[in-house]
């Protein structure tokens, strides 16, 4: 990578996390963070999105210079301690009993890697992939998600294995890296009411 390519990241990064910071305080101080047991008792009636952020990854923002979609090694991948994090999640989501109808995630590899190794199993959804890059798409891939989301009619909850800026977009708040963001659709968007998941 350049430094002027590494500037123009740094700088897109900083303006990032300031309009994050500002656009997410409100949000963030009005959801409950629960326990996978707690979380377990609100999910017991279904009809949740859970949106989640992709396990830790290596050191990084966004994705190298030139990165291609459908070629791993090109992309920031999930670090040891992030697979480790990812199987822990799962377990702790099965050990609760918390019902997972169906997963979906980015086509960005550490989304995918970990729903496989968190759930064992996942259906790729392009309104879930990344637009960190280009963020003129993110109206139009919101659009997309929340539409997709209208017309799911699963009775249970919808795992969503996606990244920090569809979070927000979608829904107005942070998530950590491995954090669950549980939401309900109601008059064509996403209400957060709770988060959980494993950060440690």
């Amino acid at each position: 990578m350049t430094i002027s390519r590494w500037c123009v990241d740094l700088k897109a990064w900083l303006a990032l996390t300031v309009l994050l910071c500002f656009s997410t305080l409100g949000h963030a101080s009005q959801i409950p963070e629960l326990t996978f047991e707690q979380a377990a008792a609100r999910l017991a009636q279904g009809g949740y999105v859970l949106m989640m952020r992709h396990a830790r990854t290596v050191p990084g923002i966004g994705d190298p210079e030139n990165f291609r979609i459908d070629e791993c090694s090109t992309q920031r991948n999930l670090s040891t301690d992030g697979r480790e994090q990812a199987r822990a999640i799962g377990a702790a989501i099965r050990r609760s009993g918390i019902r997972i109808d169906q997963v979906r995630s980015s086509q960005w590899c550490r989304c995918r890697e970990t729903a496989q190794l968190a759930f064992s199993k996942s259906q790729d959804w392009p309104a879930l992939n990344s637009f960190f890059a280009d963020r003129s798409s993110e109206a139009q891939q919101t659009r997309q998600l929340l539409a997709g989301l209208a017309a799911w009619q699963g009775a249970g909850n919808l795992m969503l294995v996606t990244h920090q800026v569809n979070i927000n977009g979608a829904t107005g708040v942070y998530a950590g890296q491995g954090e669950i963001i549980a939401a309900r659709l109601r008059e064509a968007k996403l209400h957060p009411e709770f988060r959980f998941g494993e950060q440690k």
